[in-house]
């Protein structure tokens, strides 16, 4: 397959990069910027609303769109904005692009998260579950929203509402493993909002298939199938590495270091099903908490 790819540099791209091209995929990496490319590069500017190479897109027979700012700040209005722009306009570039082509790629996977759904509380929620309250739920919405144009010109569109990615070399855990190393690790809150958390090597399993079947199409969750409590994240991690967990973060004390940011995510409870995998037969790599923190973590000291 010939597959576009947006942030090809984060996480999750270049591993999707990697390994596709490991099974012989051709990938062109959407790339900003204003030096010159390499044969496997193709620059854009979501801020200018340029793509001034399009008809490399014609190329493709997927694309895999992953760029995206963080949202590991403090959420001050000017970062918030630039969290919403850069999903939701380099989104609707890419869509109307692709909806403009003679010979648009056939599906588009735009990546999107499990904040969809806001706080969840002690619900499970499949892809059918509703919108949710708060910034980070709208911007999901926005974001979702902005590939319209590549549907309406017949794309299939894939939704990925990924959960946090389970790696030790980005993510949640690059923060988290120093500190419980330290031995400074513990809950937050009282422990017991619900998180929802995916490894990579699953992200990239789904994506395969996704890719392989036509029929899928819509929102997908990429989540393990087993949600855990924010204390047995905490315990489980604390024991994968040796560690106590003898430090909790008080809720007032979230709030105040991190604002809104930690109300809707660390503090939120998230207890996502991946109900469109599960359907389609997708067999995980790291269904259960403990396995999947020991192969991440590679049995480290």
């Amino acid at each position: 397959m010939n597959l576009i790819i947006t942030g090809s540099t984060g996480l999750i791209g270049s591993a999707l990069a990697a390994a596709c091209e490991a099974e012989g995929h051709t990938c062109i990496r959407l790339v900003r910027g204003d030096g010159s490319c390499s044969p496997s590069e193709v620059r854009w500017d979501p801020n200018a609303d340029s793509i001034p190479e399009q008809d490399r897109l014609e190329e493709a027979d997927a694309v895999i769109h992953l760029a995206g700012r963080s949202i590991a700040c403090r959420w001050t209005p000017a970062n918030k904005a630039a969290i919403r722009d850069s999903r939701v306009c380099g989104t609707g570039l890419l869509a109307h692009t692709l909806a403009a082509l003679d010979h648009p790629p056939p599906v588009l996977l735009s990546a999107s998260a499990s904040g969809y759904y806001g706080d969840t509380g002690d619900r499970t929620v499949d892809e059918k579950g509703t919108n949710g309250e708060g910034f980070l739920a709208g911007v999901c919405r926005d974001w979702e929203s902005a590939t319209v144009p590549a549907q309406q010109a017949g794309v299939r569109v894939v939704h990925l509402r990924l959960s946090p990615v389970l790696n030790s070399n980005g993510g949640m855990l690059e923060k988290l493993v120093p500190l419980f190393r330290a031995r400074l690790g513990g809950r937050i809150g009282n422990g017991r909002q619900y998180m929802s958390w995916i490894t990579l090597a699953d992200v990239l399993g789904a994506v395969r298939l996704i890719l392989e079947t036509p029929s899928i199409r819509g929102p997908v969750n990429l989540a393990a199938p087993h949600s855990v409590t924010n204390a047995e994240f905490t315990r489980t991690l604390a024991h994968v590495l040796s560690r106590p967990a003898l430090f909790p973060v008080p809720r007032f004390a979230a709030k105040l270091a991190l604002g809104q940011m930690a109300k809707e995510t660390a503090l939120a409870s998230s207890r996502i099903d991946p109900g469109v995998l599960r359907r389609h037969g997708y067999r995980f790599a790291h269904p259960k908490l403990g396995l999947a923190l020991e192969t991440v973590l590679c049995a480290e000291p």
